[in-house]
């Protein structure tokens, strides 16, 4: 068996890839397809590439961690740094990290492309240990801005590496569990930047002390990275076979290696040497991928989630809630969810799990409406407003939060992969910025139930567009989707 496609194997190593498929074709069905079956009627063991998506998730981690790293300490350092008081220099403080996220999320799939995905994550870790260090030294507004929008650009860059990353080492069998451990490592990061914060109003200069503790599992990423896989579908595409199936035993174990190889074989067609244009990303066979991906972002981000942690602090507040307990619910909440949606990713689906979630988020955007009716007594509106603040972030983190990041990169077609992750963070990151920007202003002038009615319609809009055009992808190897998606010309 073995020796008659290890002879197919060799002969499609030594062509062209114009000619290999034609190969392949052939003797897929004569040598391959039936024998392959013997391989296949076991998946590959998950602790093969579980320590290299561990390591990869640190990147989420830091990403939550310098999400929240200023949410505490921020009148500390507006006092230490001679701005207290200014409205204007504390959101620049909060939001001057999403200016450098988008330029690092703009240029993270030429990046990952360019360098590999190990490299990328080097690259993300780097600027975050610099801006980082920066931040926690400056005596100075200038310094502290300089360093976030630094850290930004880390933040910018890691996510759509480690969407790339997961996707491409994992076995297809826990590739969706693999996929909540990005949300589960920023709800932790999140979590951890809080818990950080605590002591902040009794240490002078606590607020340094944060910084410098995110470069500790920054250092770790760049260095832990070196030892890590490098994913065999960049190799490919490099036309470095031999490390490819290195690589494959590595994640997969031997027994699966030369089904892998074919599997990519039957992604490659041919068009591996074409370089990507970005005319190609928006119309052509590839817009419908681009557009499914970016909607999805948009969606998520126009539900209302950011406005939802925005508000939830003068919503305890109002209910007689210290902060710090309500970041507590909060964390709670949207691990607790993450942690379910890790559970049910590759038993249930990533399509059920949007629905469901953006179903489950509508409703409880309809409870935060009820809560702000004047017919509403206090108390019950009090309780409808916590309830219901509590249950969007649980509901979010089912499956709105995780599934994107990882439905992605399986939708897209290997070829385009990293850039348009690049293209539909970019999406990711402006729609979050004009949230932050205009949520308190639109509440001012709206009120609580128009806007909230606002973001519930925006659910059920994307309930409506996940029906009609998002695909199933759960245990399907990512050739199964790209020709479900994407057929062949």
């Amino acid at each position: 068996m073995w020796e008659r496609e290890g002879r197919a194997f060799s002969m499609y190593k030594r062509m062209p890839s114009r000619d290999r498929s034609d190969v392949m074709d052939v003797e897929e069905n004569s040598a391959f397809s039936q024998d392959s079956m013997d391989v296949e009627t076991t998946n590959p063991s998950m602790w093969l590439s579980f320590p290299h998506v561990v390591v990869g998730t640190l990147s989420s981690f830091l990403f939550g961690y310098h999400l929240g790293v200023v949410n505490e300490p921020l009148e500390s350092i507006s006092l230490d740094l001679g701005f207290s008081g200014n409205t204007l220099a504390e959101g620049l403080v909060v939001s001057t990290c999403l200016g450098g996220a988008l330029i690092g999320s703009l240029f993270s799939g030429w990046i990952a492309d360019g360098v590999g995905r190990r490299r990328a994550f080097q690259l993300c870790a780097l600027p975050m240990i610099i801006g980082a260090s920066t931040s926690a030294t400056t005596k100075t507004l200038a310094g502290m801005l300089i360093g976030r929008f630094l850290v930004g650009t880390g933040m910018g860059i890691g996510p759509s590496a480690v969407a790339l990353y997961v996707t491409e080492v994992s076995p297809a069998s826990v590739r969706g569990t693999y996929g909540s451990f990005i949300q589960i490592a920023t709800c932790l990061g999140l979590m951890v930047a809080l818990f950080i914060g605590i002591p902040v109003k009794e240490i002078a200069g606590w607020w340094r002390i944060c910084f410098w503790v995110s470069t500790i599992p920054a250092g770790f990423l760049a260095v832990a990275m070196m030892f890590c896989a490098e994913s065999p579908h960049w190799l490919y595409k490099q036309g470095r076979i031999a490390e490819a199936e290195a690589e494959f035993e590595r994640l997969l174990g031997g027994s699966h290696v030369k089904y892998a190889m074919v599997e990519l074989a039957k992604l490659d067609r041919g068009d591996d040497a074409d370089t990507v244009k970005l005319s190609e990303l928006f119309y052509g066979r590839h817009f419908r991928v681009v557009y499914i991906g970016s909607t999805l972002f948009a969606l998520q981000q126009l539900s209302g989630i950011n406005a939802v942690f925005y508000f939830s602090s003068s919503v305890f507040k109002s209910a007689g809630v210290p902060s710090d307990v309500a970041n507590a619910f909060i964390g709670v909440a949207n691990l607790s969810g993450s942690i379910i949606a890790m559970l049910l990713m590759d038993k249930l689906g990533r399509k059920m799990l949007l629905l469901w979630s953006f179903f489950g988020m509508a409703i409880s955007m309809l409870v935060q409406v009820a809560a702000a009716n004047t017919f509403v007594s206090g108390s019950a509106s009090l309780y409808l407003s916590v309830g219901g603040m509590l249950m969007f972030v649980l509901t979010f983190a089912l499956g709105a939060g995780p599934v994107p990041s990882l439905l992605l990169p399986e939708i897209f077609p290997s070829r385009i992969r990293a850039k348009a992750m690049a293209i539909c963070m970019s999406v990711h990151w402006v729609i979050n910025f004009f949230v932050g920007l205009l949520f308190l202003r639109l509440l001012e002038q709206l009120g609580p139930q128009l806007l909230y009615s606002m973001f519930a319609s925006v659910c059920m809009m994307a309930v409506v567009f996940v029906k009609k055009n998002v695909i199933e992808t759960k245990g399907k190897s990512l050739q199964e989707i790209e020709v479900a998606l994407l057929p062949q010309e």
